[in-house]
């Protein structure tokens, strides 16, 4: 076969091994077996291998990548993969859409209703595609930063290498609006990746012959095989992804025809999603697949609720990590009888106690559980839970594990009351609890165990991500006085480590290289690492882009902090607090001595025209999101607020508005209308 001969060839075979892929892992209708399609792929190899030259990026031989990788890389995702709140009843449904009514969505949804889709228990990731080719994939890490795991999602079938439209016909008269040249944009899907029931145990079978440990379940497999380092292991697991939504400027009106467009686009989407036009629909369907969710070939445990609309979605806007337009209802967790051995307390890196039952060991939800958290002693106090105590546990969420009730019939009269200690059962130090909230802490900034997770936070994905400087390895350094301060991880040196046990000179030169590239910092990966209480990822990021630099957080005013916009009173003074107190500016100080650069978030002050003024927003705004106003406004220089105040500038004043109008005629504010708005604007 000569080189022409090949060319043609290659594309026969390319063309057949994508229908193959298509009709098998999208619509579940295979053409041909296995083995024929093997046979399809080897000789797509073999001739790829004798003329490199006709090899191609979208070639379904390129799936497996060949050197495994040392390290991922990071990628900030072009909008947040945001998380969803969660609903567990009809009565809280109905809440929610009570809540959207008021925020002004009630005519949007009468007419368009809900998408409702089965919630996959897998891994989120998002698929960028550049000229219909895959070209970048990426894990959803913390909503903002995720990982790039490009070439192990290329190991998953299901997943199209190259866009192509299936049916030209239903694309000209389902989205005659978006045209042709669709398969020329970049495009960003997102989905789940996930493991069939049908896979899991067949691993597992394969794990048990070579007697090697069971996984636990599948989403763990999911999630452990896309984080692999070499892709050749990713491809043996045999994973499946569901696409659910397409995050590119493509302008469509309802939600569901995403899904149309995605499956027209070759993706597989999940078939038992459903429109409902109205709150009863939905429940009706959850309560179908409740029941019927155990006959299904891979796990789910809840169901996503969207409002159709996209345009009243988008209106909606995030409250926190969450849009407000979507909720997750979540199936009954599965529960089981248990004995409480012993009730014990926790002491997390903000001096947290968090009382903890130690049970007789039981099997739920597909692995043994064996302690459970009591949350707080409020919570045991409401239910009474008692050591000796029979009780019902469950994995809130299907992952942790908690106590529902006791089962008060069962007492013999030898149970025994649990009350919170008077001392932190550590450092012996002064147990106190804060004004407003039901959390008892330590109050030792000393306290061994205090430090030792504060230093273990410190160093984890997401802060300083300080490789080898696991939990082990950090007791030892603080045991042998190595390490008394934060601080002083970076002035470790080699000689401190290779005496220490464990420790060889290869060991030690890893560790000292890994803090050493760890100096340099973004802003919001730092204020996240230093653990305050109450601040997450998200938080962090509000912070770092509200301020821009870590010199103006620490002069600024206990009043800014609660100035932030999304940022509600609690989280503000506990911000402030931090900021505030001596102790911690030196300790921030002292990291910068230590060579620590912090780098300064990229400001998104385009311009000061507003210099400064604080703007409030109520109501529905005809020509944006509320959230797109909140970013304009800051692009200007301007500044958001959450609630009315006489330090307050503007009240903007949309169709619908709440309480804040009559507040801010009280506070005599100056309210404007949109129009007026945009006026400010241009």
């Amino acid at each position: 076969m000569n080189r022409e001969q090949a060319k043609k060839r290659i594309a026969v075979l390319k063309k057949e091994i994508k229908e193959n892929r298509y009709l098998y892992h999208v619509l579940d209708r295979p053409r041909v077996s296995d083995a024929v399609d093997d046979s399809l792929k080897r000789e797509l190899a073999a001739l790829e291998e004798k003329y490199p030259e006709l090899l191609s990026a979208d070639s379904p031989s390129q799936r497996i990548g060949g050197q495994p990788l040392d390290k991922f890389t990071k990628v900030h995702h072009s909008k947040p993969m945001l998380s969803i709140n969660d609903v567990f009843d009809f009565e809280e449904l109905k809440k929610w859409q009570e809540r959207l009514f008021k925020l002004g969505a009630k005519s949007a949804i009468e007419k368009s209703g809900y998408y409702v889709e089965l919630k996959m228990d897998g891994l989120a990731v998002s698929l960028s595609y550049k000229n219909s080719l895959f070209a970048l994939g990426a894990t959803r890490g913390d909503g903002v930063i995720g990982e790039e795991v490009t070439q192990n999602l290329k190991t998953i079938e299901s997943i199209p290498l190259k866009l192509t439209i299936r049916d030209k016909g239903s694309l000209v008269k389902t989205f005659d609006q978006i045209g042709m040249d669709i398969l020329n944009e970049k495009l960003e899907v997102r989905g789940e990746v996930f493991l069939s029931k049908k896979d899991f145990e067949k691993l597992n079978l394969e794990r048990e012959k070579q007697s090697l440990a069971k996984f636990a379940n599948p989403r763990n497999i999911a999630a452990g095989s896309i984080r692999q380092l070499d892709s050749k292991i990713t491809a043996e697991r045999d994973l499946d992804f569901f696409a659910y939504s397409l995050t590119n400027e493509v302008k469509l009106q309802f939600h569901h025809l995403e899904h149309q467009l995605m499956s027209l686009l070759g993706f597989r989407v999940n078939q038992n999603n459903r429109h409902c036009r109205n709150i009863e629909e939905v429940w009706d369907y959850l309560k179908h697949w409740d029941g019927e969710r155990k006959k299904l070939p891979y796990q789910t445990d809840g169901v996503v609720i969207i409002v159709d609309d996209k345009k009243a979605f988008e209106r909606l806007g995030v409250v926190g990590k969450a849009p407000r337009g979507m909720i997750a209802y979540k199936f009954p967790a599965e529960e089981a009888q248990s004995v409480v051995l012993d009730i014990i307390i926790q002491v997390g890196r903000t001096g947290k106690l968090t009382p903890v039952a130690v049970l007789e060991p039981t099997l739920v939800a597909g692995s043994t559980v064996s302690r459970a958290t009591l949350h707080n002693a409020d919570e045991i106090a409401r239910k009474d839970v008692r050591i000796g105590d029979t009780v019902i546990i469950r994995k809130a969420g299907d992952i942790i594990p908690e106590v529902v009730e006791v089962i008060k019939r069962m007492r013999s009269g030898d149970e025994k009351k649990f009350s919170m200690p008077k001392k932190c059962p550590v450092c012996g130090g002064k147990v106190i609890r804060h004004s407003g909230e039901v959390d008892w802490y330590c109050a030792d900034e000393k306290c061994l165990v205090r430090r030792r997770r504060q230093i273990e936070h410190f160093v984890s994905k997401g802060a300083f991500e300080i490789e080898g400087l696991g939990p082990k390895i950090i007791e030892q350094l603080i045991s042998t006085g190595l390490i008394k301060s934060l601080a002083d991880l970076f002035n470790l040196a080699e000689e401190d480590l290779e005496p220490l046990e464990r420790f060889a000179e290869k060991s030690a030169s890893n560790i000292i290289n890994s803090i050493t590239t760890s100096r340099k910092i973004s802003l919001e990966n730092f204020i996240y690492a230093l653990g305050i209480r109450h601040v997450g990822t998200r938080t962090a990021v509000d912070i770092a882009e509200y301020f821009g630099s870590i010199e103006k957080i620490l002069s600024a005013e206990v009043g800014e902090f609660s100035g932030m916009y999304g940022i509600g009173e609690k989280v503000a003074k506990s911000i402030a607090d931090y900021f505030q107190s001596p102790a911690n500016q030196q300790i921030i100080k002292q990291l910068i001595k230590s060579r620590v650069k912090i780098e300064n978030y990229h400001s998104p002050i385009a311009t000061n025209k507003l210099n400064g003024q604080s703007f409030v927003v109520t109501g529905t705004l005809d020509s944006m999101t509320r959230d797109e106003a909140h970013k304009k406004i800051i692009q200007l220089g301007g500044k958001i607020a959450s609630a009315i105040s006489k330090n307050t500038d503007y009240l903007i004043v949309g169709a619908e508005p709440g309480s804040k109008l009559e507040k801010a005629k009280k506070l005599g504010v100056k309210i404007i209308d949109e129009n007026d708005f945009l006026k400010l604007l241009r």
